[in-house]
C-alpha cells in the first residue's frame, strides 16, 4: 500500500467514525421527552361580573425560565433543566392558557382571552412570571416556587389599573418528572382560582 493510500484509508476510518459519533448524537437529539401541561383552575363563579373584554397579554420571564424546560435550581446562582421532560409549550405560552381558561371558568368576563387574537380589548393583564423553578434546598430536599406579577392596563387610556403579586411553594418529594409538576400543578391550584378572581374583578 503506498503512503498516499494508507492516508486514505486513515481519513475513511476516521470519517467513518465521526460519521457514527455524529448519528449517535443525532439519535440522543431525536429521542422524544415526556411532556408535561398544566390545568387551570377557576376562581369563583359569584363576585362582580363584568360585559368587558379581558385579554391576557404573553408572560413576561427571564430566558432561564422562558423555555419549555423544567427548571432545576441546585444552588442560588445556578440553574439545570430535567433532562427527560419538557413542557407542552414554553412556559409563557403555558402559562397564558393557564390563565386565559383559569379566568374564563370564573364566567364573570364576557369575554377572556390573548392580547394576538380575539376582539379589541376593554383591559389587558400583563403577566411577569419571576419565579417557575424547583429549589434544591439540601440533599433530597426539594422545594417547588411559582412568583408571578400581574397588572391590569386599561387598553384605552393605557392607564395602570392596579397591580398584585402571587406567590405560593409547595414541597417536591423528589427530583422525578412526574413529582416535580404534580409540585407546580399544586401550587397553580392554590393561585390560579386567586388570580382569575383578581383579574375578573379588573375587567
Amino acid at each position: 500500500m503506498t503512503h498516499l493510500s494508507r492516508r486514505m484509508a486513515l481519513l475513511g476510518g476516521a470519517a467513518l467514525l465521526g460519521g457514527c459519533s455524529a448519528i449517535s448524537a443525532l439519535d440522543a437529539a431525536a429521542t422524544p421527552l415526556d411532556t408535561y401541561d398544566l390545568r387551570p383552575a377557576s376562581g369563583a363563579a359569584s363576585g362582580r361580573s363584568s360585559a368587558a373584554t379581558l385579554l391576557v397579554a404573553l408572560p413576561e420571564a427571564a430566558a432561564p425560565i422562558g423555555t419549555d424546560r423544567l427548571m432545576i435550581r441546585p444552588a442560588p446562582a445556578s440553574v439545570t433543566y430535567l433532562p427527560d421532560a419538557r413542557w407542552s409549550d414554553d412556559l409563557p405560552v403555558v402559562m397564558q392558557s393557564v390563565l386565559v381558561r383559569s379566568i374564563s371558568g370564573t364566567g364573570r368576563v364576557a369575554y377572556a382571552g390573548r392580547t394576538d387574537g380575539g376582539p379589541v380589548a376593554d383591559t389587558v393583564l400583563l403577566v411577569r412570571i419571576d419565579m417557575f423553578e424547583v429549589e434544591v434546598t439540601a440533599p433530597d430536599t426539594f422545594v417547588a416556587h411559582i412568583d408571578i406579577t400581574l397588572t391590569a392596563i386599561d387598553d384605552r387610556t393605557q392607564a395602570v389599573k392596579a397591580s398584585r403579586r402571587f406567590a405560593q411553594s409547595a414541597a417536591v418529594p423528589n427530583s422525578t418528572p412526574t413529582a416535580i409538576v404534580s409540585g407546580f400543578q399544586r401550587i397553580i391550584d392554590v393561585i390560579a382560582p386567586q388570580m382569575a378572581d383578581w383579574a375578573a374583578g379588573q375587567a
